[in-house]
C-alpha cells in the first residue's frame, strides 16, 4: 500500500471516529440546550390533560439537596415504565439555567422532560397544584385523566414511586 493510500486511510479513521463522538455529544446536550422557561399559565398548558397515560410532575431545584437525592428513581420511572411521562419542573432561579440547570441535567445524564418555572407569583399557583402545599420541595404530582393525587414530600425509594404510580395505572 502506498504511502498516499495509508496516510487516506488514517485520515478517514480519525474522521469518522470525530464524528461519531461529535454526534453522540450532541445527543447527550440536546436536552439540557433545549430548556423551555414557562411561567404558571404557560406551565399548564404544556401538561396533557386528555389521554390514560400517567403524568408524574416533580417540583425541584438542583440546590435542594432532598430534590437531587430522589431525581434517579424518578428518572428510573421514567425509562422503566412506558405508560408514565415524567415531567420535572425546575424551580431555579431563571438566572440559573445556564449556569445550574443545564450543567446539571447535562452532568446527570437526565433524558426526563425538565422545564424551567419562573413565575414571582408563587401565592397564585402553588395552590392551584394543591391548597394544602407550603411550597416545600421536593413535591410530586401523579395525574391521569381520571385521578388526581399530590405529594408533599420527597419519594425515599424508587419502589415507593412506583407503587404510587401504579395505583393510577390500575384506574378504569
Amino acid at each position: 500500500m502506498s504511502m498516499k493510500k495509508i496516510f487516506l486511510f488514517f485520515i478517514g479513521i480519525i474522521f469518522l471516529g470525530c464524528k461519531e463522538n461529535n454526534s453522540s455529544k450532541t445527543e447527550e446536550n440536546f436536552q439540557a440546550k433545549d430548556i423551555p422557561t414557562y411561567n404558571f399559565e404557560e406551565l399548564e398548558k404544556q401538561l396533557p390533560q386528555t389521554d390514560d397515560k400517567v403524568y408524574v410532575v416533580n417540583f425541584w431545584a438542583t440546590w435542594c439537596a432532598p430534590c437531587v437525592e430522589e431525581l434517579p428513581f424518578l428518572t428510573m420511572l421514567d425509562e422503566k415504565e412506558k405508560e408514565v411521562e415524567v415531567i420535572l419542573v425546575s424551580l431555579d432561579m431563571p438566572k440559573m439555567k445556564d449556569t445550574h440547570l443545564k450543567p446539571f441535567v447535562e452532568k446527570n445524564k437526565i433524558k426526563s422532560k425538565v422545564m424551567l418555572l419562573d413565575d414571582p407569583y408563587s401565592n397564585k399557583w402553588i395552590p392551584k397544584i394543591d391548597e394544602n402545599w407550603d411550597g416545600a420541595i421536593p413535591a410530586t404530582l401523579i395525574y391521569n385523566s381520571k385521578k388526581k393525587k399530590f405529594y408533599p414530600k420527597k419519594f425515599d425509594t424508587y419502589q415507593e414511586l412506583l407503587d404510587e404510580v401504579q395505583k393510577f395505572e390500575n384506574v378504569n
